[in-house]
């Protein structure tokens, strides 16, 4: 089972669909995040959120996320999903050009969660912060106008990406079919 953790994101129910075409899954709100017991889930899902990190204390947000860092599930950040998973692991986060088309995506490495997906394509992009590249993460994509378009921890399965796969069609299903897929496998090896 998938848990998606719903951060007030209107595009959770894109969410949802997708990754019922896949996995079973259950939402819960990123308020009772920090009591969850993960031992029932394969893989996390951390939605975007109508919040400005950089405009509030982020205070609040890390410590309802803290066990990010210690769970040993895959875990994919989409949007303020990811910059929650960057600030944890020591990214900055900045105001940016505000983003709400599709914009083109240049993925430079390789991964699991890319498999399948084209090195330039365009995705749905909804936001204006975006955050550095944290301690022990990999860079896997960038655009023109945000630097850490996606992400990858280099020794645990926990990804990040700025742009919203559950509206960006074809491609952005495959990823997080992707994602599940990684969690799948993981699960099948414990």
């Amino acid at each position: 089972m998938i848990l998606i953790v719903n951060c007030g994101s209107t595009k959770v129910p894109q969410i949802e669909e997708i990754t019922d075409s896949f996995e079973d899954y259950t939402t819960l709100s990123m308020y009772d995040f920090s009591n969850e017991d993960f031992t029932k889930y394969i893989g996390i899902i951390i939605s975007g959120a109508p919040l400005l990190l950089s405009q509030l204390n982020p205070e609040p947000y890390l410590l309802a996320f803290e066990k990010i860092k210690t769970i040993n599930i895959p875990v994919l950040g989409i949007c303020f999903g990811h910059q929650i998973i960057g600030v944890l692991h020591g990214a900055r986060i900045a105001l940016q050009k505000e983003e709400r088309d599709w914009t083109d995506i240049s993925f430079f490495k390789e991964s699991k969660l890319l498999k399948s997906i084209p090195n330039e394509c365009l995705m749905m992009q909804d936001h204006c912060e975006s955050i550095s590249i944290p301690n022990n993460f990999s860079l896997l994509g960038s655009s023109d106008n945000c630097i850490n378009e996606a992400m990858q921890h280099n020794s645990k399965p926990i990804f990040g990406v700025q742009f919203h796969p559950e509206v960006s069609g074809n491609l952005g299903t495959r990823l997080i079919e992707n994602f599940i897929s990684i969690c799948t496998e993981l699960k099948a090896q414990s």
